[in-house]
C-alpha cells in the first residue's frame, strides 16, 4: 500500500497547524510539537525546509516562531509533498536498478507519481483547515489568520 511518509505526515499537520493558529503572533515550534504529538528533533528540521521553500515564514525574537508565507489558499499539499521528497531523498543511498527497473517499473512509478501529484496540487491548505473546523479537529476556537504581510 502506497503511504505518506512520516515526515510528510509531519509536514502537512505543522502546516496546518501554523494556519489554524495563526494569530497576531507566530506559531512557536514547542506549540505545535504539545498539541500535534511531534518530536521537536523532528519538527524544526522539515520547518526550516518549508520556509526556505516560501511556504512558511520564520519570525525571530521572543515571541518567534512561524506563520504561513502566502494565503492558505494558495499553498498546495503537493508542493509540501515535494518539500518532504527532497529532503528524503537527499537522505537515501542510490543503487543501480536493473534493466526491468529501468524500462518496466520505473516508468511505471513515474506515471502513478505524475498522477497522484496531480490530484495533490489540487488539495490547498485552506481545503484542509475548512476539514479540520468542520470536523473540530481544532480546539481553540479562534478564527484562524490567514498570512501576514
Amino acid at each position: 500500500m502506497l503511504r505518506l511518509s512520516k515526515k510528510t505526515m509531519l509536514a502537512l499537520e505543522a502546516v496546518i497547524d501554523v494556519a489554524v493558529n495563526a494569530r497576531p503572533d507566530p506559531v512557536q515550534s514547542k506549540e505545535i510539537t504539545k498539541r500535534q504529538g511531534i518530536p521537536q528533533r523532528y519538527l524544526e528540521q522539515v520547518m526550516q525546509q518549508l520556509v526556505h521553500a516560501g511556504i512558511l515564514k520564520g519570525v525571530r525574537g521572543p515571541k518567534g516562531g512561524y506563520r504561513l508565507a502566502r494565503e492558505r489558499r494558495r499553498i498546495t499539499v503537493g508542493e509540501i509533498v515535494q518539500v518532504v521528497g527532497a529532503m528524503e531523498a537527499a537522505e537515501e543511498v542510490r543503487s543501480q536498478p536493473s534493466e526491468l527497473g529501468q524500462k518496466v517499473v520505473g516508468p511505471l512509478w513515474e506515471d502513478i507519481q505524475m498522477e497522484l501529484m496531480g490530484r495533490l496540487n489540487a488539495i490547498t491548505i485552506e481545503d484542509l483547515c475548512r476539514k479540520a473546523e468542520q470536523t473540530g479537529a481544532t480546539t481553540n476556537g479562534m478564527p484562524a489568520a490567514d498570512f501576514t504581510i
